[in-house]
């Protein structure tokens, strides 16, 4: 008769990383670039087809993704046909939609976080149950507070 064969023992750290993905500020994380991931779609939507075009018929007709200054080659009338002649080039147009899809991401998750607040301020308005430590340490206070003084304690 053979002896059972063993197998190894999984090392410590596996069941620490099993712990830590399994915590709930992980998952939420995760969900929560996935969320991100989608949003970006629609902040750039909104940013390239809505507030640019606004924007830019208020500043007199500015189209910024064609803003760029020409530091080497052929002078061309849009970013697109300076590409193609290979000139080199600062798009100050297409970083200044980056900015301005940086803000209104900001000012978005402003607001979400700002919701967010508002609804758990009002569930930490509803006084939480004492645990049965702290009902013992609240009645041995009260008795330490109504108990008579020892002559010469302070």
């Amino acid at each position: 008769m053979q002896p059972p064969v063993r197998l190894p023992r999984a090392p410590g750290w596996i069941s620490e990383f099993r712990a830590f993905i399994m915590r709930g500020n992980v998952v939420d994380l995760a969900v929560g670039i996935i969320i991100g991931a989608a949003f970006t779609g629609v902040v750039t939507s909104l940013v390239k087809d809505v507030f640019t075009p606004v924007l830019g018929l208020a500043l007199g007709g500015v189209d910024f993704s064609n803003l760029f200054v020409t530091l080497k080659g052929d002078l061309a009338a849009t970013l697109d046909a300076a590409q193609k002649a290979g000139a080199v080039t600062v798009n100050v147009g297409l970083f200044l939609n980056a900015v301005i899809s940086f803000l209104i991401i900001s000012f978005a998750v402003f607001w979400l976080v700002k919701a967010m607040s508002r609804f758990q301020a009002k569930a930490a308005e509803e006084p939480a149950a004492l645990s049965k430590t702290e009902e013992t340490l609240i009645e041995i206070r009260d008795l330490l507070a109504h108990a008579p003084q020892a002559p010469g304690v302070s």
